[in-house]
């Protein structure tokens, strides 16, 4: 499991056409790529199971926790993004909800694009 982050500050000015905005890539595929938007209520939870492929999953609102193969769980927030393997285990929940893009591909390299969370 890794953490990345996609706050303002780790993104790029984009100046070009005129534009005034700052762009934090996320990822690029060549290869079959599912995207979902992912709500989880008030104590919801996606269930202890093993990644079919990769997946990342990135926070938009809201606050939960993730965890692998350990039983230790890790906070996560608007901003974070959590990168699982294919066949790693993991958990997500959330006491007060929150609401995630859900990327899965067999072919997922988030360090490309986005900057481990220290």
């Amino acid at each position: 499991m890794e953490f990345y982050k996609f706050s303002k500050d780790s993104g790029k000015k984009i100046s070009k056409f005129n534009s005034n905005f700052i762009m934090s890539r996320v990822i690029q595929t060549d290869k079959a790529t599912n995207i979902g938007y992912m709500h989880l209520d008030e104590n919801g939870v996606v269930g202890y199971h093993q990644a079919v492929v990769s997946q990342l999953l990135v926070i938009i609102t809201g606050e939960g926790y993730v965890r692998n193969d350990k039983e230790e769980y890790f906070k996560v927030q608007s901003g974070d993004a959590v990168f699982w393997e294919k066949d790693e285990w993991h958990e997500t929940k959330s006491d007060k909800g929150l609401t995630a893009i859900v990327i899965e591909s067999v072919e997922l390299n988030p360090s490309l694009f986005m900057s481990l969370k220290k």
